[in-house]
């Protein structure tokens, strides 16, 4: 097989000035990195008011997330930038708080990921008809309302064709291109009361998104008194108590979860979806084998017999992790390889760098699923793999991700060909993005002849 790099944004010039690397983190923040945090086990950064260390040692990553999780809270800059949509959710809490929010959301998604199954797959075979006989199709786009219809009905039971999730989802698109990854006076630690300058559309567009999943949760909470609420995501969440207090979730409280399912269930999986399917339209070679196995399954709902889907998903996780970066924060004074951690420091995690490093993969660049089946793929998986995060705050949702990616991985393949369109940069937004879309062309595997199509 021949290996083929998946696409990487150039780095940054080495010796660029201030003003360039600022210029440089406005366009886009893999741009504003230096090659040699590809190799580097840590680089620190000095700013006027506090450090920030990038940790791509495996050791340090591991005692970050996993050993001293509570020295190492997740970062107020990322709760500036993020609170006008997320309010005080699981993605941003801390503390007691976010304690109390995983006691009632861990049990509600471990029951409802397979109960889940159903809704992912009506949602697959809905977008198989809507990409009808294929064409060049954007494929961002059509992950995007994909993957949202997966949410909706999971979440609610309703497609992504009823009004309030189709207003939901465009309000949410509006979001993440008015939205960008860090918020400024954050980065600088400026007083809460000091104003966060988050632009008019992004505001605008978060208050519509809460307005509106306001009226799906108080549209549910009536149901449930009526006792004919619908046995899916949001009522087992509203329903489930606290098992310390006895108490459920707020109304407020679980608008804010909602948001953050939104994004994190729909906005990641997209991401995620939409590079698997270039890095196989580019493959040919790979997306054949892929092919054939979903095709052969006797039942797609068998995920245990489809690996090789499942290696390939993998595979596009490690080199497109849909949250780039990690922010925590430095709760005490530490020390990090035999550097001193003065409080308030920032440990920044980055999957991006982690996952394409040097010193740890081989071959790091290239899209090979075949890789974790190898000594090295399976001693990197262990301890250099982190698309969900890890330890106490691990994603949620990261078992229903997978099976939703394999799923609709398979039924789209089992569909259509893919064939690649211009390589598409790399940006972060609020995931990982194409800076021009991903564009491919689509073939039914019927042989029925393709058209253009805006799906």
């Amino acid at each position: 097989m021949t290996r083929r790099r998946a696409p990487k944004p150039a780095s940054r010039p080495e010796g660029a000035g201030l003003w360039q690397r600022i210029r440089l983190f406005r366009q886009d923040m893999f741009s504003s990195q230096p090659e040699r945090l590809y190799r580097a086990w840590m680089a620190e950064v000095r700013g006027p008011l506090y450090r920030s260390f990038l940790v791509n040692d495996p050791a340090l990553v591991k005692r970050v997330l996993l050993e001293e999780p509570e020295k190492f809270p997740k970062s107020a800059i990322i709760h500036d930038t993020l609170r006008g949509l997320l309010g005080d959710s699981v993605f941003l809490s801390n503390g007691e708080t976010w304690k109390r929010q995983r006691r009632i959301l861990d049990p509600a998604f471990e029951q409802g990921a397979v109960k889940a199954f159903p809704a992912m797959r009506d949602a697959g075979a809905a977008a198989v008809v809507r990409l009808g006989k294929g064409g060049m199709v954007e494929m961002e786009a059509v992950a995007s309302m994909l993957t949202a219809d997966v949410i909706f009905r999971t979440l609610f039971s309703i497609p992504i064709t009823s009004e309030v999730a189709t207003r939901v989802f465009q309000a949410f698109r509006r979001y993440q291109r008015a939205q960008p990854l860090w918020n400024i006076p954050g980065l600088l630690r400026l007083p809460r009361w000091a104003p966060r300058f988050h632009s008019k559309a992004a505001r605008e567009s978060a208050a519509e998104i809460r307005g509106l999943l306001a009226g799906l949760v108080a549209a549910r909470a009536a149901e449930i008194v009526e006792g004919r609420a619908p046995d899916d995501l949001a009522t087992r969440i509203m329903t489930l108590p606290d098992p310390e207090t006895g108490e459920t979730f707020t109304p407020a409280e679980m608008v804010d979860q909602v948001a953050i399912f939104f994004l994190a269930g729909h906005e990641t999986s997209a991401s995620a979806l939409g590079w698997a399917l270039y890095l196989l339209a580019a493959n040919p070679d790979i997306q054949a084998r892929a092919a054939a196995e979903a095709m052969a399954a006797p039942d797609l709902g068998d995920l245990s017999g489809m690996p090789f889907i499942k290696a390939v998903f993998r595979e596009t996780l490690r080199l497109f992790p849909p949250v780039p970066m990690m922010v925590r924060e430095a709760a005490e004074a530490c020390e990090f390889r035999g550097r001193n951690v003065p409080k308030g420091s920032l440990a920044i995690l980055s999957p991006w760098h982690l996952h394409r490093h040097r010193r740890l993969w081989d071959h790091p660049d290239d899209f090979d699923p075949d890789r974790w089946q190898t000594q090295n793929g399976k001693a990197c998986k262990r301890n250099a793999y982190i698309p969900f995060s890890a330890g106490p705050r691990v994603c949620s949702g990261a078992g229903f991700a997978m099976i939703e990616g394999v799923l609709l991985l398979s039924m789209l393949l089992a569909a259509y060909r893919f064939e690649a369109g211009p390589e598409p940069v790399p940006v972060a937004h609020l995931t990982v993005r194409a800076k021009d879309g991903i564009n491919l062309r689509l073939v039914p595997r019927d042989g029925s002849s393709p058209e253009h199509t805006d799906a």
